[in-house]
C-alpha cells in the first residue's frame, strides 16, 4: 500500500475513533458516505458538499476523457476518473466504511447517462447495502479516488488498497495498459 494511502487509512481510523468517542456512530447527516472527512476530497463541488457523485436528484453521467499516459478513460460528470475494484465480484460492491472514504462510489438517482464515447449498453446500476444505487460499467461498480484533485488525474490506477487492486477503465470496459 502506498504511503499516502496508509496515511489516509490511519486518518480514517482516527476519525472513526473520535466519532465513536463522541457518541456519533453512524454515517453523515445526509445518510450517504463521502470523502468529507478529508476536507475538499476530490476538489469538486460534490465532495465539498459532502455528497457522492450524482446526488441531488440527477442521473450520473459517464464519459471518456484523456487520462494522460493511460489514454482515453472513463470519468464521471465532473471529469473525475472512475475506477473498478478487483475485490468486487459478480458486479456486487464490496467497498464500504473506511474503504468508501477513500474510494467514494459513483452514485445515481436515475439511469446513468453515457457521454463522449461511453457505451450506453455497458452502463448499469447495482444496489448497495445502504440502499443507494451505484453506477456500473461492463458490470464493474464504479468509484472515484479522493487523491485525484482535478479532472484528468488517475492517481488511483494500479493501486492496491483494501484487499484489492484499483484500475481506471477504458470505453470498452477493460483496464488500460500500465505506462
Amino acid at each position: 500500500m502506498s504511503r499516502s494511502i496508509c496515511t489516509f487509512v490511519l486518518a480514517a481510523i482516527a476519525a472513526a475513533l473520535v466519532v465513536s468517542g463522541c457518541g456519533g456512530g453512524g454515517n453523515s447527516s445526509s445518510g450517504s458516505s463521502s470523502a468529507s472527512a478529508y476536507g475538499s476530497g476530490s476538489g469538486s463541488s460534490k465532495a465539498s458538499e459532502g455528497e457522492p457523485a450524482a446526488m441531488g436528484g440527477e442521473a450520473a453521467n459517464i464519459s471518456l476523457a484523456s487520462g494522460g499516459d493511460l489514454g482515453m478513460i472513463l470519468v464521471e460528470g465532473e471529469g473525475m476518473t472512475v475506477y473498478d475494484f478487483h475485490k468486487d465480484k459478480g458486479g456486487k460492491p464490496t467497498c464500504y466504511n473506511a474503504c468508501e472514504e477513500f474510494w467514494p462510489p459513483v452514485l445515481t438517482t436515475g439511469a446513468p447517462q453515457p457521454g463522449n464515447g461511453a457505451s450506453a449498453s455497458m452502463l448499469g446500476t447495482v444496489k448497495r447495502a445502504d440502499g443507494t444505487t451505484q453506477v456500473t460499467y461492463a458490470g464493474h461498480p464504479l468509484y472515484t479516488f479522493v487523491e485525484d484533485k482535478k479532472p484528468g488525474e488517475a492517481k488511483g490506477n494500479d493501486q492496491k488498497a483494501f484487499g484489492g487492486q484499483w484500475y481506471a477503465l477504458k470505453g470498452n470496459g477493460e483496464e488500460p495498459e500500465d505506462s
